[in-house]
Parts: C-alpha cells; structure tokens; sequence
C-alpha cells in the first residue's frame, strides 16, 4: 500500500522495498557468504528492508533453518561493512530459513513454493519474492525449470512479484547468452531477470554519469576534437585462487572484459539520456556497444598474456601453469590488452585501450580519459620538457576519486611548466562511507529498479566484440609476463607504435 504523506519524488526519503523474501540457491558458496548475506546485514543495519522480511538459503546440506542461522550468522559478522548490532541480527535471525535439496529434487522445490505461501500467514510477505542465483552457470536451466513448473516464477500465481537475478558470465558466447536469455525470458517476464553485474554497483562507477551529466565543465571537451585516447585498466594483485576448473575454460576476456570493462565503456563513451531512468541509460550505453569496432589486425592490436612464476607484494607465487588444476598446456590468457574504436560522430578516431590481467603490481580499477595537447606552446621547449597530457582519472577501486592532471607553473625565477595533480578522493569528501556494490544492487532488486542492470541487448552487443577476437586468437599461444609485472612487453609495444604508452596506474 502506498504511503499517501509520503512523496514519491523526495529523494531524501530512504527506498524500502515491500515486504519479500529473498531466495539464496547456492548460499553455501563463496559469494553468498562473503557479499550477499553481509550485504543483506548492512542494508538491515541501515534501516533499509521492510519489517516483513525473509531470507531463504536452498543448498544440497542436510540442515535445518538453527544450522543455516549460525551459518548466516558467521557470514555476517565476517564481512559486514556496518558495525555489529545483536539487535538488527535478532530481527533478521527470526526469519532466515533454510530449504535442503538438490537442483534436481521436485519434492525440494515443491517444500520451496509451499515454504515461501507460508510467508504471508507467519511473516506478512504476500508473495514478493526474488530469486538470486547465485550457481554455476550450467544448473541455469534446472533452475530455472524447476521455478517454472511449480509457479514460483508466476507473478499472477503468487499474488505478488517475482524476479530473478542472474550472475555473471551472461554466457559463454553470443550463441549461449542468446539462449540463457530465452530461458530466463521463458522462465519469468523480461522486466524480472536483473542480471547482475556488480561493478555497475559501485559509487565511483555511478559518479561517471553524475560528473559527466551534472557538471557542464566537462562535455564541450568530452570528444575526438579534444580527447587523444581513453585507457581502460582493471588490474588484480592475485592469481585464480580455486577457481580454476571455471577460469581456465573462460580466460580474461571472457570473464571480466566481456562484461566490466565494456560496460565502463560504455558509460564513458555514451551520450547524455534523456532522463536518469533504466530504459533511457540502457538506449545510450547500447548504441556505443553496437559502434565499437574490433581491429581490423587483430594481432597487431590485441595482446594476450599469461603469468609466470614471480613476486607480487613481496611474496613469491606460482605461475599459473603451476596453479592447482590448471593443465600443463593451458592457453587460456591471463591478461588481455586491446585497441577498440567507437565509429560515432564524437568518438571517430579515438582508440580506446582496454586491459585487463591477473597477478600484477597491486589491484586497480582506473578509467583515464588523456587530452590532446595544446596546438601551440609559447613556451621556450625546455620549459615544457616535463609537461604531459592532461589526463581525467576515474579511480573505480580501491582509492575511489578523481584525479584531473594539468600543467602548472614550478615556484621560481623561470617558467618551468610541469604536471601537478588535483584529487578527490570519497574517503575524505563524504563522510558516509560508500556503501558495498552488492548492497546496492539487492536493494534496486527488491525495490525493482533495473538502472544498473544491463539487459539482454547490451550482453548480446558485449558478446558481438568479444567473440571474433576469441575466434582470431583460438589455437595461439599468449605472451609470457612475470606474475608483479604490468603485463607482457608486447601490451607497451602496442602503444608505443602509436606513440603513447600505458598510464602507470
């Protein structure tokens, strides 16, 4: 029922979703404890859930709802950003359950369904629940079918909403997304499957679009008449971990470009929507997707790496033919570096330089947006000898800001122009601390809002940049980098023909 004193259009106002439950399948597994039931923990913590609320955990674990508490319990504690309050935790404790089964168990998913229309006698939920899959992507379909044949994915049969949540990767190609979307399509209507991608969740990723679209200080340069390149980076300190029964089929491009980085792309590059709403950011961050263009020589613009044996923070780690699991002739690519264009009217001409690699110097997420210089410097040319590009960075993880770098004037009895930094970093400018990526996006679930989600189209169109690299590259071997080093030495020669070089990020 909607609060009559309460103006939808006030922003000031906290989003609390109706009273729901929300369904956990794999909660034994690593994201479930480590993001989701924290998450869930600190939205509670922030007054942020409706009073009638349930958490639902389905796993194959002989277990009852006290064993599935502590589990949550530990799980919260752990890893909750907010500060631990018994209080919040009893409110929450009286309502988590837990349902035991295996995927393919009909009687599991028909205590499931019963389980959650119990919900409105004991707890007030009428029948909003949403569905977080939080599984392999190959138990999708059984999933899915099970939600379908006892009409838990049923708006109409439920008596209220219901929606699903679908992680990443969003297929294995364009032909195995196109088919996972017609199975969530068929499973629940178009407007219930949230695919979740959980950069989109983060607040310097969201302050793209409020520095480019609430400050006029930027557009009039924001195109080729201005901008020389655009470089894209996500850098991870650690190697495949576990995972390497799903990495090694997947590789970098795969598991992290296909999805992240041109979704930052994307939203560095689209043009401004007619309103701050889902369907109009979706319209612009689709139309950049469907003009970026692969090169032409793929191996001439594209680098792929793998990390060998060497020294990340100090501490020796293996390379990743040593990893555990890993077959002795792998060619999956640990790192990846490529030349992308967005053929426009405001980006013709621009590369865009997006790499992505694991086990290198430290763990950053930068996008870094490099002017042209000056057509003319009236300057005597050793006074501009250390005078760079300007550069605007976007810090996305882990000293989230922004960096704008210009040319200043060294104190002195000479003009010496050189490159001084201005930076803002979110730690010292708000003093609410930004809230976890997944924290945000359960919250737009529950609430309903799609904004941060991308749809069918933008995976497809995602899929449309990746798959002809991962054909040209199919049967080639990727480039050696030590494990602490930014990546193989043909990534730097890439750029350096064109006379630039990568960012020291």
């Amino acid at each position: 029922m909607t609060n009559p004193l309460r103006d939808p259009q006030d922003r000031r106002l906290p989003r609390i979703p109706e009273p729901c439950a929300l369904v956990i399948f794999g909660v034994t597994g690593d994201l479930a404890r480590k993001k989701l039931i924290p998450a869930v923990y600190d939205l509670a913590n922030r007054g942020l859930l409706p009073p009638s609320f349930a958490v639902l955990g389905f796993a194959r674990r002989d277990w009852g709802d006290g064993d599935f508490e502590d589990l949550a319990r530990k799980a919260a504690q752990s890893g909750a950003r907010t500060a631990w309050r018994e209080e919040v935790w009893a409110r929450l404790a009286g309502n988590i359950k837990f349902v035991p089964g295996s995927f393919e168990d009909d009687a599991a998913f028909d205590h499931l369904a019963q389980t959650l229309d119990d919900l409105h006698e004991e707890s007030g939920i009428p029948g909003n629940a949403a569905f977080y899959l939080s599984i392999p992507p190959s138990a999708f379909p059984v999933v899915l079918k099970q939600l379908e044949r006892t009409g838990m994915s049923d708006n109409a049969k439920s008596g209220g909403w219901r929606r699903v949540v679908v992680e990443k990767p969003f297929g294995y190609n364009l032909t195995s997304a196109r088919q996972l979307n017609d199975l969530v399509d068929d499973a629940f209507t178009a407007q219930d499957v949230f695919r979740i991608d959980h950069y989109l969740g983060k607040e310097t990723v969201q302050n793209i679009l409020a520095l480019r679209f609430a400050n006029n200080l930027f557009e009039p340069v924001w195109n080729s008449n201005y901008v020389d390149s655009v470089q894209i980076t996500m850098a991870e300190d650690v190697g495949i971990g576990t995972r390497a029964g799903f990495y090694d089929t997947v590789g970098t491009a795969r598991d992290v470009v296909q999805n992240h980085l041109m979704q930052l792309l994307a939203l560095v590059a689209m043009e401004e929507p007619t309103a701050f709403s889902a369907s109009a950011i979706r319209t612009e961050k689709l139309k950049v997707l469907n003009a970026i263009t692969v090169p032409t020589d793929v191996f001439t613009n594209t680098v792929r790496g793998q990390y060998l044996t060497g020294w990340v923070a100090g501490e020796r780690v293996p390379g990743y033919l040593e990893e555990k699991d890993v077959p002795a002739e792998s060619k999956t690519e640990t790192y990846v570096a490529m030349r992308l264009g967005v053929q426009n009217r405001r980006w013709a001409g621009v590369p865009f330089y997006v790499r992505a690699g694991k086990r290198m110097p430290r763990r950053v997420t930068e996008l870094a947006i490099s002017f042209k210089k000056a057509p003319h410097l009236p300057f005597h040319q050793t006074d501009v000898e250390m005078l760079g590009h300007n550069q605007l960075v976007i810090r996305v993880q882990p000293d989230e800001g922004v960096m704008l770098k210009f040319g200043s004037k060294v104190p002195g009895t000479t003009m010496e122009v050189r490159d001084i930094a201005m930076d803002f970093q979110y730690g010292e400018a708000f003093t609410d601390a930004s809230p976890e990526a997944y924290e945000r996006l359960i919250l737009d679930v529950l609430v309903g809002d799609k904004t941060l989600f991308p749809d069918s189209a933008e995976v497809e169109a995602s899929w449309n940049v990746i798959d002809p690299l991962e054909e040209a590259w199919t049967g080639s071997t990727p480039e050696p980098y030590r494990a602490g080093e930014w990546g193989p030495r043909a990534a730097d020669e890439m750029l350096a023909r064109e006379g630039r070089a990568w960012r020291r990020a």
